[in-house]
């Protein structure tokens, strides 16, 4: 199966990718942030390397992708869980940057054009996981991490990100989709907690077993 864990800068995404992965044995895939040469230079200057970034990450989401697919096409016994989607790059980042004006509608209409176009070659996930957060507990997060570039991160940004996120998940109907709030939760240092999110993920995967 393909799973995908997505939301909010800060919402708790790779970790959980990281856990989930060794507790049902899934590969993960990452989201391209190490190594990302655009991403520090995007926090301290958007309206000038928006476009660049989000084709970079595009790029590399339409990677995994095609990995994904080829993987399950050809039968491999491996699940995979994959941090982010291709779905957010398009309906949320590249959204907010064109609705804040950081990025020009003649280069966001090019992205959209490339991602529509990929979009056909596109299977969405078995099950969606979406992590929702406020904003205390993002820039929370945030902080706690410590990654210099991502100081710079305003409040306004992350609160047009998560209300996109939520016009997203309502309006997502390819696929499975498995709703957790997680601002009470702390899934790396409560085993509880995480086991909760287990049970919620176990259900919805015997679902999908039960449908094939």
């Amino acid at each position: 199966m393909h799973i995908a864990v997505t939301g909010n800068i800060g919402a708790g995404k790779t970790t959980l990718a990281q856990l989930l992965a060794q507790h049902y044995d899934w590969d993960v895939l990452y989201e391209a942030v190490e190594g990302n040469p655009y991403l520090a230079d995007f926090y301290g200057d958007m309206e000038r390397w928006a476009f660049n970034l989000q084709i970079y990450f595009l790029n590399s989401r339409f990677g995994q992708v095609k990995y994904i697919h080829n993987v399950l096409k050809d039968g491999a016994a491996r699940s995979i869980i994959q941090d982010r989607t291709i779905y957010e790059d398009a309906y949320i980042f590249a959204r907010n940057l064109r609705e804040s004006g950081t990025l020009s509608e003649r280069d966001y209409n090019t992205y959209r054009h490339l991602f529509d176009s990929m979009l056909s070659l596109v299977h969405p996930p078995d099950l969606m996981i979406y992590l929702r957060a406020d904003i205390a507990r993002l820039t929370g997060q945030i902080q706690k991490r410590g990654r210099s570039y991502e100081q710079s991160i305003s409040e306004t940004y992350l609160v047009n990100l998560n209300r996109l996120y939520d016009e997203f998940t309502a309006q997502y109907t390819v696929g499975r989709l498995l709703i957790i709030d997680v601002n009470e939760l702390d899934y790396t240092s409560q085993p509880d907690d995480l086991q909760a999110v287990i049970r919620q993920i176990d259900a919805c995967l015997a679902t999908h077993t039960l449908l094939q």
